[in-house]
């Protein structure tokens, strides 16, 4: 029998099996207990998003970048979008053709019609015609490295109301810090930071993520930076939420350009674009 409270109510025990949450006979072992609670986890922080977005639209847009075998598309129509008739929809971007085709046979079979799924980059996305003009929540949960600029950029070309990342494998700041070590060595005593291999690319995660919420802010987003508590049992847990607020976007801007210049990484400014 199922823990009291494992399985929400009105949850799909298909779909469940079909993502092995659940085994072929309806149980939980210790690996899908921990999977579920991890999902329900997350589902705590998109629901209220979903609700919000809800109270003042009819229906809600989610495009998911990265969407992989498309679990947390799934699970989102599951437990939110299949309770409410009206023109909510959520695409899912990824370039492998088997998970593409795999997602489009599941969600036929359970009769979810307003899920699709796109076989595309991410990056190819910020101007498909193939996905609405505008987009209330963008997610990109482990979307590696570049991807999850790609999917902000997409955000931001689409107008999204919320952005919600789990970024991961971010290599290419540190790599940019790893070439200009020599010659920034001896001018700026912060190259200690990242002298170390180990730390360069340590700091490179983390000052990724620094200039990405720097850059959302430079665009009249509000970020909030916080753990995803025990997502996929990886290191990889950091989650941004932006709210649009239309904020003032200067400030950020400018702090986004100095840190990229204070830390020799102004060859990167295309990347982390701002509106100045």
């Amino acid at each position: 029998m199922l823990e009291k409270h494992a399985i929400k109510p009105g949850q799909s025990i298909e779909l469940l099996k079909e993502l092995h949450i659940l085994t072929q006979d309806g149980k939980l072992n210790q690996d899908s207990r921990r999977k579920l609670k991890q999902i329900n986890h997350l589902f705590q922080f998109i629901e209220p998003l979903l609700k919000e977005v809800q109270s003042v639209n009819r229906g809600v847009t989610l495009v998911d970048h990265g969407a992989g075998k498309s679990y947390l598309g799934f699970i989102l129509y599951d437990l939110f979008f299949k309770f409410h008739d009206d023109n909510s929809r959520i695409f899912g971007i990824e370039t492998r053709d088997e998970l593409v085709e795999k997602s489009r046979l599941l969600a036929k079979r359970l009769d979810f019609p307003r899920i699709s799924f796109l076989n595309i980059s991410v990056a190819d996305s910020i101007y498909s015609d193939a996905l609405p003009p505008t987009a209330d929540i963008v997610t990109a949960l482990h979307a590696c490295d570049t991807a999850t600029d790609d999917a902000i950029h997409f955000a931001i070309e689409r107008k999204a109301r919320f952005i919600v990342l789990v970024p991961c494998c971010q290599a290419e700041v540190a790599a940019v810090l790893r070439k200009n070590k020599s010659a920034s060595f001896s001018a700026n005593i912060l190259t200690e930071i990242w002298r170390h291999p180990l730390h360069t690319r340590e700091f490179g995660s983390m000052i990724t993520n620094v200039l990405r919420s720097l850059q959302l802010e430079a665009h009249g987003y509000q970020v909030t930076v916080t753990e995803l508590v025990g997502w996929e049992h990886s290191m990889k847990n950091e989650l941004i939420i932006a709210r649009y607020e239309d904020l003032p976007r200067r400030r950020p801007a400018e702090r986004l350009n100095e840190l990229l210049n204070s830390l020799g990484l102004m060859e990167m400014s295309q990347r982390f674009f701002t509106p100045l």
